[in-house]
């Protein structure tokens, strides 16, 4: 491996060589030289392996001119790029662009200077082209590698990148034209070759664009458009014979080489040798794998690519959707399963009549007197049980007092009816507690079945659609970025439904910041966009950007709180959540009572609401939920409730309160209010909260409040006229003011644990 490893390094290096030494001999009109310095200066910009590329110019350099002057030109190009580079290297610091332009026409200083005492007329003109050109070139060479060796393939050049590649090939085409052995022309050999392969491996169009370009830099060269119409004609000699096999091309392109020649004269000279190249060119064309340029292919066909990919993506969610439905079926059989596990109590009177048998059957049944008591006073003795029972039922205990006076007279048996109708009370109601509670909890888990069952059947229903992938849009994203020298290495752009476009771009860390991105995304998608999620790309030194389409609002909250007088600390809790789907969750939570306990009876309530909201329930699950929760604790802890959750898409405000004061929403033009009712939390498994749904808009404020805050008014309408006088485009001075004045109220002394939360509704 390391054996390769150095091979490969090798190859990379002559090719780097050879490179330089054709844009050396690069020239417009002879004249100007702006190319191996420039192309260098972008190497070396895009993180190639500058301890190849530096040499590499260097050899290339003194080889072409290996004068004192040209030796020491060389030297003064490559130590203006590596002595920067290596200072930005050590301290760790990028190098701006801005500093590379400076370093590479600093580079040319030597050159000049030569120039200028060379006492060649016009000399010191052409060098001081020569380096403005460059600099113009090697943004160009920059343009276009960050798109290749940053990018990558994919996407198609954008419309300044193609120009930057134009550019090259002409620089190319300039330098090999002069490059001639014995008359073999290493120019023809390229210009076929890559002719050729593009033919081949991309649409025909590309072959005879590239076939101008190559002759435009001939061209530009030697004033000579010698070669301009034969790289033409070959470009179109060979594109009907695209879809045939591979020699079917080669063969055009040397059938159409021997006619320019010997038919038409276009070259200056031409005999058979000058054959050589483009029938070299031919050979090594048929000689490569196809695997190769199926290879080659992939990057000119990046769409059926993505579209493979794209494809992958649905695939997964259809399969994600079925399998998300049979698991919702499965909790949903086994929520029924649990409800028929239940088990109903006896009513009152039949367990009063079980426990007037079971006294019946302790005292009575060996009772010498039983036949009188039973059969002579039948009647008479089975009311009296029957109120034993009753009174042990509604004081848990019945005493010697509750004995009738007859019944004392003729019964020997009193104190075993007294202990045994006490005992099987006791034992009756510890055991219908526990069973109740074992109810409860059966019903709870049931409801936790349920409510996963639904939470994945709204899950498979979300993934069911097919995304709709937009590739036109995605281009012109990455084309729009990279105008704004914003580099874009992916991009993904679909519709989540009907109102929701979603967007993922990696972007540079240096451009993860740019507030303009979404500005540009949005521009192209038609709709505003905001960045909702940033994170690290597994591609290093790159940011993955999540956008979508703005809601239509946004809200910002602001709390006032105090401990009631004489209490560490308050029982009020709140929370503020973001949903999913652009939804907010607030709420205020009010545990029975001040100080520790109520503030963890509070606490306890919320956090259970947040984390059942958080994964997807629906309201009243999770009041139910909770309540049955709560019920089950040894202690009797009670919180009064009080949720809000805001669709920002909509403008719809769900309310759901339980035993909490009124809510207000209150706006510019008056204020609403949304009355409360039902019981705290914890006092009994099946009570139902109070809920309504209601339309906010652009400047409304949401106000929630404990009941610290609304007793201290005389009324809710008192409570109501004064929030009107308060409005603010502050949420914050509307909070202060309304606990203010609840203080104020009390005279300036808390009486209970207050709490105000306001939410201030704005449009985006």
């Amino acid at each position: 491996m390391k054996f390769l490893g150095k091979l490969y390094y090798v190859a990379i290096a002559i090719v780097f060589v050879g490179l330089f030494f054709v844009l050396e001999h690069a020239s417009i009109a002879g004249l100007i030289f702006p190319f191996s310095f420039a192309m260098m200066f972008a190497l070396v910009w895009a993180n190639q392996k500058v301890w190849l590329v530096c040499p590499a110019y260097f050899v290339s350099a003194v080889v072409v001119d290996h004068s004192l002057t040209g030796v020491i030109g060389a030297i003064c190009c490559v130590a203006f790029i590596l002595v920067p580079y290596l200072v930005h290297y050590f301290c760790k610091k990028n190098m701006a662009i801005w500093e590379l332009v400076i370093f590479a026409i600093f580079s040319q200083v030597a050159s000049i200077a030569f120039s200028a005492t060379s006492g060649v007329s016009g000399a010191i003109y052409y060098s001081v082209a020569s380096t403005l050109l460059g600099v113009v070139f090697m943004l160009g060479c920059i343009t276009l590698f960050e798109a290749v060796f940053v990018r990558g393939f994919s996407y198609r050049l954008s419309a300044l990148e193609m120009l930057s590649g134009g550019v090259i090939l002409v620089a190319l085409a300039a330098g090999l034209v002069s490059l001639e052995i014995a008359g073999f022309s290493f120019l023809k050999l390229f210009v076929a070759f890559a002719l050729l392969a593009i033919t081949y491996c991309s649409k025909n169009y590309y072959s005879v664009f590239v076939a101008a370009i190559l002759g435009f830099g001939t061209l530009l060269s030697t004033n000579n458009p010698l070669f301009i119409a034969p790289f033409m004609l070959w470009a179109l000699a060979i594109s009907p014979f695209k879809t045939y096999r591979k020699y079917f091309s080669a063969f055009a392109l040397v059938a159409a080489e021997l006619i320019i020649g010997f038919y038409f004269n276009l070259y200056a000279s031409f005999d058979w040798l000058s054959i050589l190249p483009v029938g070299l060119s031919a050979l090594v064309f048929m000689a490569i794998p196809d695997k190769v340029y199926d290879m080659i292919k992939g990057i000119f066909d990046l769409k059926s690519d993505r579209t493979a990919v794209k494809n992958v993506v649905n695939r997964n969610r259809e399969v994600l959707h079925r399998r998300l439905a049979s698991l919702s079926d499965v909790f949903g059989e086994m929520n029924k399963v649990f409800r028929s596990l239940v088990k109903q109590n006896l009513s009152e009177d039949e367990v009063k009549k079980l426990l007037k048998d079971e006294i019946i059957a302790r005292n009575c049944e060996t009772c010498p007197d039983r036949a009188r008591c039973h059969r002579t006073y039948q009647e008479e003795t089975s009311r009296v049980l029957d109120e034993l029972v009753t009174i042990a039922f509604e004081k848990n205990k019945v005493t010697l007092l509750d004995i009738p006076n007859y019944l004392n007279a003729r019964c020997g048996r009193v104190n075993g009816i007294i202990t045994a109708t006490n005992a099987l009370t006791r034992q009756y109601k510890s055991y219908s507690g526990m069973l109740s509670n074992i109810d409860t909890s059966k019903l709870l888990i049931a409801d936790q079945l349920g409510g996963i069952s639904s939470v994945m059947r709204n899950l498979s229903k979300e993934v069911d659609t097919e995304i709709a992938f937009d590739g036109k849009r995605e281009q012109k994203i990455v084309d729009e970025l990279l105008f704004n020298d914003i580099v874009c290495s992916d991009v993904v752009v679909y519709e989540k439904d009907a109102r929701t476009c979603e967007a993922s771009v990696v972007v540079r860390n240096i451009d993860a910041e740019q507030l303009k991105i979404p500005d540009i995304i949005g521009r192209i998608c038609k709709s505003k966009m905001t960045v909702y999620e940033k994170f690290p790309s597994s591609k290093p030194g790159w940011t993955s950007l999540s956008l979508k389409t703005a809601p239509k609002f946004d809200c910002v909250f602001a709390i006032a709180s105090i401990a009631k007088s004489g209490s560490p600390t308050s029982g009020d809790s709140h929370s503020v959540q973001k949903l999913d789907g652009d939804r907010f969750m607030f709420a205020l939570c009010d545990g029975m009572g001040s100080g520790k306990e109520a503030e963890n009876t509070s606490e306890i309530a919320i956090g259970l609401i947040e984390n059942f909201y958080k994964a997807g329930f629906e309201s009243d699950l999770v009041l139910s939920s909770v309540n049955k929760l709560l019920s089950l604790q040894r202690e009797e802890k009670f919180s009064a409730l009080d949720v809000c959750v805001v669709d920002l898409k909509s403008g719809l405000a769900d309310f759901v309160k339980m035993a909490s004061p009124a809510s207000i929403i209150m706006s510019s033009e008056g204020s609403k209010k949304i009355g409360s009712g039902a019981l705290p939390l914890g006092i009994v498994d099946k009570a139902a909260p109070v809920t309504k749904k209601m339309v906010v808009g652009d400047g409304d404020n949401i106000i929630l409040i404990t009941d610290g805050v609304s007793d201290s008014f005389a009324s809710d309408e008192a409570m109501e006229d004064f929030v009107k006088s308060c409005y603010s485009s502050n949420p914050q001075n509307i909070a202060d003011k309304i606990l203010e004045q609840a203080l104020a109220n009390n005279d300036g002394r808390p009486r209970d644990d207050m709490t105000v939360l306001v939410v201030k509704i704005f449009g985006t």
